[in-house]
């Protein structure tokens, strides 16, 4: 009997750690297949497509067998044409500005607003919340056009501007670096409110007050505590700005101008107006590059972090 009772308990422990192992498992594959799926197939196409040499609306096999030799045809001449034309260069260093320049902003705006939500009392925070994501609620585009309103010469701010008597003739304010930079602002602010929010609404505000015990003011207290202890928000929430505004294509083409040119808008034009499908997928491959070195910067800092923490 304690024989059968010991090999019983033995068979339902392996098939416990098979079951755990197999469920692990398979929440791990689940999101793995997910990035397959929509991520690196379709990029895995347009790299093909970048490859490719194109006759009318078909493009050419990268792979073709003849005569039972497999021949690669590799066009690399699109490549090369982004390293030699000073246009896309200037594209793309003009959208890392813009795209720089507006979560630098985004961080201005977004930390006192973050900080002062996660000092609220606990009552007043889904409030507040609220306020943040309200935006979401209505159309991107409806948002966007607004701004177009209010920014064109004989818009709300002009108008306003001129019966207060503040100026004499409309600024000019759409179509400019200004207007693009400011929408982008705009939209995409809440998306670093909120990382930094989760970030400082967990830290332990002890630790202030032993910042304080030990003699820091408290600008003192803030900058070698506060800040050092967010920068994993501010970092997950420069990310979130970063990225989309690199290759944003409906601000620019609303509010900036043809004088704000970013990536974006080379995208369209090369698909769509100049149906130069390899050179316009040379062009995105390059744009995904840019933006996975600050992804892999990310995920080293939050490794580096994750192992500091355990150690």
């Amino acid at each position: 009997m304690t024989n059968l009772r010991r090999y019983t308990y033995t068979r339902s422990a392996m098939l416990e750690k098979i079951t755990g192992a197999w469920g692990k498992n398979l929440v791990i594959a689940m999101p793995m297949v997910f990035l397959l799926t929509v991520f690196l197939l379709p990029f895995l196409v347009v790299f093909k497509i970048s490859l490719s040499e194109m006759e009318g609306v078909v493009f050419k096999d990268i792979l073709s067998w003849q005569d039972s030799v497999m021949t690669v045809t590799l066009r690399l001449g699109n490549y090369i044409a982004l390293m030699q034309d000073s246009l896309y260069l200037e594209t793309y260093l003009s959208s890392i500005e813009f795209a720089a320049l507006t979560t630098g902003l985004c961080l201005l705006i977004a930390y006192p607003f973050a900080y002062f939500l996660a000092r609220s009392p606990a009552d007043r925070r889904p409030a507040l919340l609220m306020l943040v994501m309200l935006p979401f609620w209505t159309s991107f585009l409806l948002r966007v056009y607004a701004w177009k309103m209010l920014l064109a010469d004989a818009g709300v701010f002009n108008n306003l501007a001129l019966a207060l008597g503040l100026i004499e003739e409309p600024i000019k304010m759409m179509n400019t670096p200004f207007s693009l930079v400011l929408g982008m602002v705009y939209t995409y602010v809440p998306f670093m409110i909120l990382p930094l929010y989760a970030n400082l609404v967990k830290m332990d505000l002890r630790l202030l007050e032993a910042a304080q015990d030990l003699g820091a003011t408290p600008w003192q207290a803030f900058w070698r505590v506060t800040v050092p202890l967010s920068q994993s928000g501010i970092i997950a929430g420069s990310m979130l700005v970063f990225i989309p505004c690199v290759g944003e294509y409906v601000i620019p083409e609303l509010l900036g101008g043809p004088q704000t040119l970013m990536i974006g808008r080379v995208l369209w034009d090369e698909f769509f107006s100049n149906n130069d499908w390899p050179m316009a997928a040379s062009v995105a491959v390059v744009m995904v590059s840019l933006i996975i070195v600050p992804l892999a910067l990310f995920n080293k800092y939050q490794a580096e972090n994750t192992a500091g923490g355990r150690a």
